[in-house]
């Protein structure tokens, strides 16, 4: 099993809207080292950190899982969509998403502040990098462990 972080803006998907639905396609990834992680790394039952992202605390508010094997996304075919890619072939689709499913919201949000400032028990932690913008990233056993333990 492998462990991962998946960022949405809560005004766009929120963790309240994964509850709501219960499992979701990941659309709109149009980056290709995050779409990679998702064709190469992910399988179903691998452990998500869901986290809002641009909003007044970004940080990890839920707990989901990975509910599919990757799959073309078919908002790159589609010309009305906001990630349309004239460029993406039907045959050969360029962008993939996963399913993730809800398992829990968590108690409380850990905060990129409170993240950021366990630093040194995270490790090299993709999150806190500087500059680092991706929308899924790898989290180790080790990592995902810890965070859930500041809950």
């Amino acid at each position: 099993m492998k462990y991962w972080l998946m960022k949405s803006e809560p005004a766009e998907f929120s963790i309240d809207d994964l509850a709501r639905v219960g499992r979701e396609p990941w659309t709109g990834v149009r980056n290709y080292q995050a779409r990679n992680f998702m064709r190469d790394g992910m399988r179903p039952g691998d452990g998500v950190l869901f986290y809002h992202s641009n909003c007044a605390v970004p940080g990890v508010v839920g707990l989901a899982e990975v509910a599919s094997a990757a799959y073309p996304d078919p908002t790159q075919f589609d010309p009305r969509s906001d990630y349309y890619d004239p460029k993406s072939d039907p045959h050969d689709p360029r962008w993939l998403l996963v399913d993730i499913a809800f398992k829990r919201k968590l108690a409380r949000t850990i905060s990129l502040a409170e993240l950021r400032a366990d630093a040194e028990r995270l490790g090299d932690f993709p999150l806190i990098r500087r500059g680092n913008r991706l929308s899924v990233l790898p989290v180790t056993a080790a990592q995902f462990r810890h965070i859930l333990s500041l809950e």
